[in-house]
């Protein structure tokens, strides 16, 4: 998509994506959007350069609150999800010692109208599997802001700020998570608006520290599909009965990734119950992206030749693999 388009036209466009229902709100006039830096050129494809393997043991939860503003004045709290010392089972546990052990880091871009505790059923089970996992709340696209749809293209580089102060935490003296974090084993995440998100830290916001990422129901409208950088596996999920974001649009943007990829699909699956409830959808999607982090992050490649078996759990759900 073009750079060059107008605020009111790029707006029209989102809507009519359907960014915008996924919330109940109606969107504020927008702003004028930001700037895109050029993209490099897509490095050749390959697979992660990490080796080693996973934990096999599911950890107890822990989580917390960082209140962090960008830019003097935009506020962007983040909720941290960690594997936490203790017995597992059980709800989240606030602020409790982290697990010893080094672990990787996802960070997860929410829709619009939502927040980062909506998706906890999904990203507490990446926590368990020993990911540690931060959740921006954007100023004006989470439940309760103005939905200025346009500046989900402010959130590429919300999520590389909020990225900064978690990969800082690995060295700040009496910190939980000091000493915790793998900072050199970084992934992003988001569904809808968020998968926009995601997407633009791939292509016009790249952000070079990132090995992979997940995009659930997500389009690329405002940030493109000029993929940068060095090669970052990609895992899509999209629902084939999507009422927001249709699939063909999700699957589109798939088709342009130059690297090893691979995508989800739910024949039944909407815009987004399966990541927001526990069931047997939710199930097949958490299994198979767990492993796929696991191969990305961990460079365990027994992961990697579990994803299609989680993948078809059920017969829920269909992958294309070129990974």
């Amino acid at each position: 998509m073009s750079r060059r388009l107008t605020p009111a036209l790029l707006a029209g466009a989102l809507v009519a994506a359907g960014l915008a229902g996924c919330s109940t709100d109606r969107p504020a006039a927008p702003a004028a959007p930001p700037t895109l830096a050029t993209p490099t050129p897509p490095a050749a494809t390959g697979a992660p350069a990490l080796a080693g393997s996973a934990p096999e043991r599911t950890f107890a939860v822990g989580v917390r609150q960082l209140a962090l503003t960008r830019d003097g004045s935009r506020k962007l709290p983040v909720t941290v999800w960690y594997p936490a010392a203790g017995a597992t089972g059980g709800a989240p546990r606030k602020s409790v010692d982290a697990a010893d052990g080094k672990f990787p880091v996802v960070m997860f871009s929410h829709g619009l109208g939502g927040r980062p505790a909506d998706y906890a059923p999904l990203l507490t089970r990446w926590a368990e599997a020993g990911f540690v996992v931060a959740a921006p709340t954007f100023p004006h696209t989470a439940r309760g802001g103005d939905g200025n749809v346009l500046d989900v293209l402010n959130q590429p580089a919300d999520v590389s700020y909020a990225l900064d102060a978690v990969l800082r935490l690995d060295a700040t003296a009496g910190d939980p998570l000091r000493g915790r974090l793998a900072t050199e084993r970084v992934a992003a995440a988001g569904h809808s608006a968020g998968g926009v998100t995601t997407i633009g830290l791939f292509t016009a916001g790249r952000d070079e520290r990132l090995d992979a990422g997940v995009v659930f129901a997500g389009t690329a409208l405002g940030v493109g599909t000029a993929f940068a950088g060095a090669a970052a596996p990609q895992l899509f999920v999209h629902g084939e009965a999507d009422e927001v974001v249709e699939y063909a649009a999700g699957k589109a943007v798939y088709e342009k990734v130059p690297w090893p990829k691979a995508l989800l699909s739910l024949p039944k699956g909407d815009h987004g119950r399966a990541l927001l409830s526990d069931g047997t959808s939710l199930r097949v999607v958490s299994d198979t992206t767990v492993e796929f982090l696991r191969w990305t992050l961990y460079g365990d490649e027994t992961a990697k030749r579990r994803i299609p078996t989680d993948a078809a759990r059920g017969d829920i759900a269909t992958l294309d693999n070129r990974l």
